[in-house]
C-alpha cells in the first residue's frame, strides 16, 4: 500500500478559505455504498433512523497562535526580532510545547513578550519544537491567551489569509466545551442549533465525547509505504456514560455514527475489544485499509487533503475504488474542500 495510492489532482479555487453561513446550508455530499446523491447539510435529519446516534467531539479550540517579540541587547545596540508561536499541548511541568517561528532567533531563557500581560520564556527545545514557561497560569492565564491570541487556521488556510475576528466563531463548533484542541474537529463545523433541533425531532440521538485535536493532525505522511507511518498522539475521553450510550444503540440495532474522523478513531481506540468502554489517555491509533471496524457504522466528514492520513481512514470504511468515485464526483461538482468546506455522510454497504 503506497502513499501514491491516496493522491489526487485538487484545483486550487476548491479549498475552502471561509464556511458557509448559515453552517448547514454547506453541501453535503451522500454516499450509500456505490451511491452517490447530492444534498445540504440541513438535510441531514432524512438521511438518519430514528434510534440512530451520533457521536460528536466537544473538544474546544485555543487561540493558540501568538505574535510577539524577543528583545536582546547587542553590541550594535538593542535590537528586537518578531517570533510566533503556536501552542501546541500543555505538559506536566507546567510548560506547553509550542512550534516557533523563526525558532532559530531565540535562545533559551529569552523572553518572548506576547502582550502587556502575557509573555514567556523558551525553557529548553526538543526535536524542533520549543517549550515555554508562561508569567501566567490558570485563569490569568486563559484570560491573557484569550485577549492575545488567534485561531491556529490549518496551513492551507493561513497561506491565503490570516486568522480574524470572525474565526474565534467560525472555528469553534456550536457544542465545544472542554479546551485543549488546536484544531477543530471540523465535520462539527456545520452543525447548528436549528439542525440539532430537527436531528432530535427525527429521533436522532447525541453522545459526546472529547478528543483534543493536535497539530500533528497536519503533518504530511512521509513514506511510501504507509503502513510504517507513525501516528501522532492525541488525548481523548470517553466517559462512562458516553460507552453505555454507544452500545445500548449497538444493542437496539441502531447505527453509530461519528462526525469526523476524529471523534471515530477515539471511539474505535475505545472500543477495540469489540464493545466500547470508559477510556482515557493517548490514541495515536492509524486506521487505514484492512483495518476492522469495531463501533462505527458510519461517517460524516469533510474532505480531506490528498495523501493524507484521512484519506486513508475514509479509503478503509468505503473502500479504496469507491473513495476514488467519490472524491471525483466531489471535484466534478465543485464541493469545497477541507476545515472550512462542504461535508460528506459516508455509509459503507453492510
Amino acid at each position: 500500500m503506497q502513499l501514491s495510492d491516496f493522491d489526487f489532482d485538487l484545483p486550487e479555487e476548491l479549498i475552502a478559505t471561509r464556511p458557509a453561513v448559515p453552517r448547514s446550508s454547506a453541501r453535503l455530499l451522500v454516499a450509500q455504498g456505490t451511491v452517490l446523491s447530492d444534498a445540504i447539510v440541513r438535510d441531514l435529519p432524512q438521511w438518519l433512523e430514528p434510534g440512530d446516534r451520533l457521536v460528536l467531539n466537544d473538544t474546544k479550540v485555543i487561540p493558540a497562535r501568538l505574535q510577539g517579540t524577543r528583545a536582546r541587547d547587542t553590541a550594535q545596540g538593542p535590537m528586537q526580532a518578531k517570533i510566533e508561536a503556536t501552542l501546541l499541548e500543555p505538559q506536566p511541568d507546567g510548560c506547553w510545547s509550542a512550534l516557533i517561528k523563526p525558532l532559530k532567533k531565540i535562545r533559551v531563557g529569552e523572553e518572548i513578550v506576547f502582550s502587556d500581560d502575557l509573555s514567556a520564556r523558551l525553557d529548553h527545545v526538543t526535536e524542533g519544537q520549543g517549550f515555554l514557561s508562561f508569567n501566567l497560569s490558570g485563569d490569568d492565564f486563559d484570560a491573557a491567551l484569550n485577549a492575545a491570541g488567534a485561531m491556529p487556521l490549518p496551513p492551507y488556510i493561513a497561506a491565503k489569509r490570516p486568522a480574524d475576528a470572525r474565526d474565534r466563531d467560525d472555528y469553534q463548533t456550536i457544542f465545544a466545551r472542554n479546551r485543549g484542541a488546536v484544531a477543530a474537529p471540523t465535520a462539527s463545523l456545520h452543525f447548528d442549533q436549528p439542525l440539532l433541533d430537527a436531528l432530535v425531532a427525527r429521533g436522532i440521538e447525541f453522545t459526546h465525547v472529547t478528543l483534543h485535536v493536535g497539530a500533528g493532525t497536519f503533518l504530511p505522511v512521509k513514506v511510501e509505504d504507509v503502513t510504517t507511518h507513525k501516528m501522532h498522539a492525541e488525548w481523548g475521553q470517553v466517559s462512562q456514560s458516553a460507552a453505555d450510550e454507544i452500545n445500548a444503540t449497538k444493542a437496539a440495532g441502531g447505527r453509530v455514527i461519528p462526525v469526523g474522523t476524529t471523534a471515530l478513531r477515539l471511539i474505535e481506540t475505545a472500543g477495540r475489544e469489540g464493545q466500547i468502554k470508559a477510556w482515557e489517555g493517548d490514541t495515536d491509533i492509524f486506521i487505514y485499509p484492512g483495518f476492522t471496524f469495531q463501533i462505527a457504522d458510519a461517517l460524516m466528514t469533510n474532505f480531506h487533503l490528498p495523501k493524507s492520513t484521512l484519506m486513508m481512514l475514509v479509503s478503509a470504511l468505503m473502500g479504496f475504488d469507491e473513495v476514488r468515485t467519490i472524491y471525483a464526483h466531489a471535484i466534478a461538482e465543485k464541493y469545497r474542500f477541507f476545515s472550512y468546506g462542504d461535508a460528506s455522510l459516508l455509509m459503507p454497504k453492510r
